[in-house]
């Protein structure tokens, strides 16, 4: 391994102090340890919480701390934390992630056996995130219904616009090669973002598939592997999340968003394709909500009504360019 690379963190956070806590313990604890981690809390001014979590930590680091304050979700933190970061080699982990004491050793290898530099991004293995399609009631049907053409886990299925989720891989050795990485435990080299390429102003807010979006863009350039010894735990904190209506409206217009970018111009079979798996996630969702009586179930389908509505008639759009236009003034 080419001890010159020299790994920067990038951790945006929300109200998760604890949990930052935590994730610089094993940080600490690693065979390869950070250059440097910078931490990008979003918390409004009157919460000192994490703040004051990492001055604590500071003193006894073997590795430097940059704590920074920025808002307007995790895609906008963490185009800030790269703007600052001097690593040859940034590493996107989030707060509530516990990587493994060699994890930045295994992924930090794989880019120095690239001889040819072609390999852009390396993401982990979530080894608490597992399930396998067999024991999924949803993905069943999903094949049973053909909604998707494409099952392997970390690839994009072009025709309908959904991400295969990661989670479906089983334990393996080695990398395999993917068309998207999660901004949980990824890897990535600095030259990606020397092309000016970063995470898209439309993901700002509560974050939901702006990693997939930026994985999809810099894969038209860079080589992205998955590496199955790069193991990781995520412990899906609580802590910073939004309501389900909200996370139901984002799954259909950043979704939509993202299949636009990556596959358009969309042609019509594509557009059935995504309204069709679209409409089914609408009566499963409902469907459960009715049988279990989960409020949570509700919202989510309110929401994906709401966000369907918001691409037929082009609101979302108007949304995206007007936030853009004003992120761009304050700059």
């Amino acid at each position: 391994m080419d001890k010159l690379q020299k790994i920067t963190v990038v951790t945006p956070t929300f109200h998760r102090p604890d949990e930052i806590a935590g994730l610089i313990e094993d940080l600490e604890a690693q065979t390869f340890k950070p250059f440097e981690m910078i931490v990008v809390d979003g918390a409004p001014l009157t919460d000192r919480s994490t703040e004051r979590v990492v001055n604590e930590l500071i003193p006894d680091c073997s590795f430097r701390i940059e704590y920074r304050r920025h808002k307007c979700g995790t895609a906008v933190q963490r185009n800030f934390g790269i703007e600052i970061a001097s690593g040859d080699l940034i590493a996107l982990i989030d707060d509530d992630v516990r990587p493994a004491p060699d994890f930045l050793e295994k992924i930090a290898d794989v880019f120095a056996s690239d001889k040819e530099q072609r390999i852009g991004g390396v993401t982990g293995y979530r080894t608490n995130q597992y399930f396998a399609k067999a024991t999924s009631a949803r993905w069943q049907w999903y094949r049973k219904l053909r909604l998707l053409r494409q099952f392997e886990p970390g690839r994009f299925d072009f025709e309908c616009g959904y991400p295969i989720n990661n989670n479906l891989q089983p334990p393996f050795k080695g990398v395999r090669k993917v068309d998207f990485m999660t901004t949980a435990c990824t890897v990535w080299r600095r030259q990606v973002f020397d092309g000016n390429l970063r995470f898209d102003l439309f993901f700002r807010d509560y974050g939901v598939l702006e990693d997939a979006h930026f994985s999809l863009r810099a894969g038209k350039k860079w080589t992205l592997l998955q590496c199955g010894d790069a193991h990781c735990r995520e412990l899906r904190s609580p802590n910073g999340r939004t309501s389900r209506r909200r996370i139901g409206y984002k799954c259909v217009v950043n979704y939509y968003y993202v299949f636009r970018d990556a596959a358009g111009p969309l042609s019509l079979g594509q557009k059935f394709r995504f309204w069709r798996f679209q409409l089914f996630e609408v009566l499963r969702i409902s469907t459960s909500a009715i049988r279990r009586r989960r409020f949570g179930d509700i919202q989510e389908a309110v929401g994906r009504l709401h966000g369907a509505l918001a691409v037929v008639f082009g609101a979302a759009r108007v949304q995206h360019k007007a936030v853009e236009a004003a992120l761009h003034s304050k700059a």
